[in-house]
Parts: C-alpha cells; structure tokens; sequence
C-alpha cells in the first residue's frame, strides 16, 4: 500500500512538473515599464494606454531603442510587434538578446523591410564567444505590418528555438561538445531597436531609405519575460544551476513530433537562405548542422 501511495505521489508531481511548465510557457501581457527602458533617442518612442503599447519612429534623424532593466541566463522571451508598412526598404526592426563582453553572445531576430508590395524577411543569428556568421532567412507566411504577432525565444542549456507564432523557425542545439562554442555563461540583457540600414538590409544596399515615407513606425505590445533574472553576480550562480526552471524540464530540451514537422514546413516553404547549405562560405558544413537536422 505504501508503495503505490509513493508511486502516485511521485506520478503526481511529475504530472504538475509538466503542467506548470506547460502553463509558463504562455506569454504574459505585462506594460511596458514592468521590464523595459529606452536606450536611446527616448523623443523617438511614444507610449500608448499607459504603456500597454508603444510604437518606435525612425526618421532620417534617428531611430530608436529600448532595453530590458534586467540581465538573464535562460528563459522564454518574447513580443508581440507589428511591423513597419508600405515602403520599408532600408528599415531594420531588430529583437534581439546580447551580453556586454567583448566576446559576446548574441541571439538575433532581424526583420529587414522591402519595397511595397515585396515581402519582408526575416533574418536570425546566433553568435557565441563573439562568432556569428550563422544567418538564417526566411519570408514570413503573412503581411507582418497587417496585424501584431509573437516572436519570442526559448534559450536553455540544450537548445535556442525561435518561435513565429508558436511555430518553430530554428533551433540551435548545444553542440559544445563538438567543439561549437553555445550561449550558456554570459548573462544577456533583451533589445529591441527601429533603425536605418539601407547600405545592406534590402538587396544587399540597393534599395536605399526613402524618406518622404519617413516616420517609419513599428509597434510593440505584449512584453513577456520568463527568465532567470541574473542582474548580480549571487543571482548568475543561482541560474547557472540546472534543473530547477520549467525550461530545463524534459519537455524543452528538444522539439517535439508537431514541432519538428511545421520546422521542417518552415524549412521547405519558406527559407531563402542558410548559412548550412552555403558551399561558398562554409565547403564543409558547421558540425551544428547535421545536430540541429538543417543540411
């Protein structure tokens, strides 16, 4: 008898693991200023229903920016953003994660604007110990200066996924151990930023700014952030101690069946470029390829 009151407890708690991880998972609408600071050119950001939303504007004088207040390691993170319309060509509207070292590691959402009528693309990025050089792009399945959609990042020790609306773009599997360097060690502070890159975002530098269309505004809405908060140095020792976080559960150290099959769906309809299939830059594809099942 006791051993099967044991075995139900034991099902049970795994069972509540799995459900609080489970219920983490989903984005939370907080305001503006729960986590986030402007960064830069604040006369360029105007808050909207108490900080509910705000909306960036780039003009041929500045862009803008904002940071969160805190540093993690680990997490889920993520917004809610309406992208910059009509003639876009040369705008830049970035997401993006990255610690303060010199060797730093980075983990990129890039959405690089076009002319009108030409679809936006969405570029990611790993960088780990100050390499990157790992560009993937995709065009998205929808106008994404229509409507709002969620971007957001799971980050642990195993793998990074991005997320377009819950559908898996990419992941980065933690490959140290073949000698690919991974984001697990510095902290990283959240950003997000509206500015100009006509001399490479749309064909390379063709497409320049055209700035009679100028302001140029992005929204944002919906600032979830799941994190381990590792702003000290007594905090960062805490989140580098794995197995405590929903996000070091069994269930997020790899996608699952559906998972794999809309990346894949992803991959087959929409990728237009991938740094693992690019023979001219890298002959022998990174060994993270064959890991994260990109060749």
């Amino acid at each position: 008898m006791g051993t099967k009151v044991l075995f139900v407890t034991l099902l049970l708690c795994e069972l509540s693991v799995i459900a609080i991880a489970v219920m983490m998972r989903r984005p939370v609408d907080v305001p503006f200023q729960k986590n986030y600071v402007p960064s830069w050119a604040n006369d360029h950001m105007k808050y909207i229903n108490g900080g509910a939303e705000i909306q960036l504007l780039l003009d041929k004088y500045s862009g803008t920016g904002f940071q969160s207040k805190g540093s993690y390691l680990f997490g889920h993170f993520s917004m809610r953003i309406k992208m910059v319309g009509g003639d876009s060509a040369g705008v830049v509207t970035a997401f993006y994660l990255s610690s303060q070292n010199l060797e730093h590691d980075e983990i990129d959402f890039e959405f690089l604007g076009n002319r009108t009528g030409q679809p936006y693309i969405l570029q990611t990025n790993v960088y780990a110990g100050g390499k990157g050089e790992r560009e993937q792009r995709i065009y998205l399945w929808f106008d994404p200066s229509k409507d709002y959609h969620t971007y957001s990042t799971l980050w642990n020790m195993h793998q990074i996924v991005f997320f377009v609306d819950d559908v898996p773009i990419r992941i980065f599997k933690n490959c140290n151990d073949l000698g690919v360097r991974y984001p697990f060690s510095q902290t990283m502070k959240i950003y997000s930023s509206l500015w100009d890159a006509d001399d490479w975002a749309t064909r390379g530098g063709l497409e320049k700014t055209d700035w009679t269309k100028a302001p140029f505004i992005a929204s944002y809405t919906s600032f979830h952030v799941d994190g381990c908060d590792a702003s000290t140095q007594q905090s960062a020792m805490v989140c580098s101690i794995r197995g405590g976080m929903w996000w070091d559960q069994k269930a997020f150290q790899d996608l699952d069946g559906e998972q794999y099959r809309r990346l894949q769906w992803v991959r087959e309809k929409y990728t237009i470029y991938n740094y693992c299939t690019d023979k001219s830059r890298y002959p022998n594809a990174p060994p993270e390829c064959a890991r994260d099942r990109d060749m």
